[in-house]
């Protein structure tokens, strides 16, 4: 799907064909920058566009920029508004993908740390067939990056490099998608989205020391599963062959949502069909997000309705 026509550059509305950078800037040399990805879903009963969980995406890019040693670290507010005007110039009414990149623009040796610049676009998304379908994944031979190496909790440009050869190896043997292993064989978490197995009724997902990224949409299904599904969340170590074990598993992340995994290198997961949680996780998210029950109303955030 093409980006809307209005991004956000450096605080300014900007058509797209000028949100530019140097080709010799710091974020194409050395893979310089962190960005997050964000959902926003369209209420047609209020006739109103909410944000998900902006303010924790927004401190986990300031983080991201911190660890990256920026010489500036914008102000949340100042990120704030930046995504709800960008969303206002394109008139956003309908379900959509958000993209924030803060990347180092100076053109210098690999240690520099300034100036820094922001980006922020968005393109209208509909739902993911996969959603109802579910996908067919492997396991990778590439392992998943590691902490004291390029840390996975920092949302950095380059760590994707890691991610885009596990899924081309995937796809060009036939997978749908695929899922990675830490250097110790330990489930880690699939590319651009974390893991969950349920196994005799209870959640289990692999704990933030298996080199995942410290995923917000793992959060919200960890939370909203204990407190209104009342299903117990195991945090913990996770076995490879504990996916063939698993009645069900599922993969969720803001770009993703939450979609039923099938099959596992070519074996079926349970009954190799979506299973009974999984639809309860998936169908309890999707209420939430798109602002259809009052819990967590502050997880939303307002864009037309609002001061």
């Amino acid at each position: 799907m093409p980006t809307c026509e209005f991004m956000c550059l450096n605080g300014e509305i900007v058509p797209y064909r000028d949100a530019k950078i140097h080709a010799f800037s710091a974020v194409v040399k050395y893979g310089l920058g962190v960005f997050e990805g964000l959902r926003a879903y369209w209420n047609a009963g209020r006739g109103e566009l909410y944000v998900f969980r902006l303010a924790e995406h927004i401190e986990r890019l300031r983080f991201g920029m911190k660890m990256m040693r920026y010489d500036k670290i914008y102000d949340a507010d100042y990120l704030e508004d930046c995504l709800i005007r960008m969303l206002r110039a394109n008139e956003i009414r309908e379900n959509a993908h958000i993209r924030m990149i803060a990347y180092v623009d100076g053109d210098d040796e690999l240690i520099v740390t300034g100036p820094v610049g922001l980006v922020i676009g968005v393109m209208k998304l509909p739902p993911r067939r996969s959603l109802e379908t579910g996908v067919k994944v492997t396991v990778s031979a590439w392992q998943r990056i590691a902490d004291n190496a390029l840390p996975p909790r920092v949302k950095c440009t380059a760590n994707y490099v890691n991610n885009r050869a596990a899924e081309l190896e995937a796809k060009l043997n036939g997978y749908d998608g695929v899922l990675m292993l830490t250097a110790d064989g330990k489930l880690s978490e699939a590319s651009g989205a974390c893991i969950f197995l349920v196994r005799n009724g209870r959640l289990i997902t692999p704990d933030v020391g298996s080199d995942i990224l410290e995923s917000i949409t793992r959060d919200t299904v960890i939370e909203t599963a204990r407190r209104e599904l009342g299903v117990a969340v195991d945090e913990r170590r996770v076995d490879r062959s504990e996916l063939h074990a698993a009645d069900e598993v599922f993969w969720c992340g803001s770009g993703q949502e939450v979609v039923p995994v099938v099959a596992v290198d070519r074996l079926p997961v349970g009954s190799g069909k979506p299973g009974p949680l999984t639809r309860r996780v998936q169908q309890h998210y999707f209420k939430i997000v798109r602002g259809e029950v009052p819990e967590h109303a502050e997880w939303r955030t307002a864009v037309w309705q609002r001061n």
